[in-house]
């Protein structure tokens, strides 16, 4: 199965399924994740946003996509937002159906997605905050080689309730680490 997982840049083919995503999920599944259903925004909202994002280089991102694939079919996207150029991301994760979850291909999707943002956005440093009550993406980063910092209460983006997350964060040298690991 590893083999049949990539990662690739999103395309504006990609605006509508990753808006559906966020507005055709179950409300249960989307406030396990930690979202405020309040917050979301409209479809035309999420298109212009996601516009924008793939229009511009990465120097000026201020949020950057990648699509996921099994066999060539997306099934989830993973995005860093607050980027700060050539230092730091807050990354997230989402696989879109039911029966993609809890397998074991996020940890594959999100090890080949590291590259990604490492390298086009120079970064020294990659965190992801995920839900403290979600376990999926909190297992994926320990198996992927995060390193958990703390858990502390936060409303951890633009789309959330204030909660509890868990601090997870990558450096520059644990990802090349992890990726000389990978190759041998």
């Amino acid at each position: 199965m590893k083999e049949s997982l990539t990662v690739r840049e999103i395309q504006i083919e990609d605006i509508e399924l990753i808006t559906n995503y966020w507005l055709e999920s179950e409300p249960d599944f989307l406030v396990g994740m930690g979202v405020d259903l309040g917050k979301l925004p409209t479809r035309e909202a999420w298109t212009n946003m996601l516009l924008q994002q793939i229009n511009l280089p990465y120097e000026e991102k201020k949020s950057y996509a990648l699509i996921w694939l099994v066999a060539g079919k997306p099934v989830g996207h993973t995005n860093v937002s607050s980027i700060e150029f050539g230092n730091f991301a807050h990354m997230h994760l989402h696989l879109w159906q039911t029966e993609n979850r809890q397998k074991g291909i996020g940890t594959e999707l999100v090890r080949k997605s590291l590259p990604y943002f490492f390298d086009n956005l120079k970064l020294k440093v990659l965190y992801c905050e995920p839900y403290a009550l979600n376990p999926a993406p909190n297992k994926t980063l320990e198996r992927v080689g995060f390193e958990f910092q703390k858990r502390y209460t936060t409303t951890p983006g633009s789309l959330n309730f204030e909660q509890e997350v868990n601090r997870w964060k990558l450096t520059r040298d644990n990802f090349e680490k992890i990726t000389l690991y990978l190759k041998s």
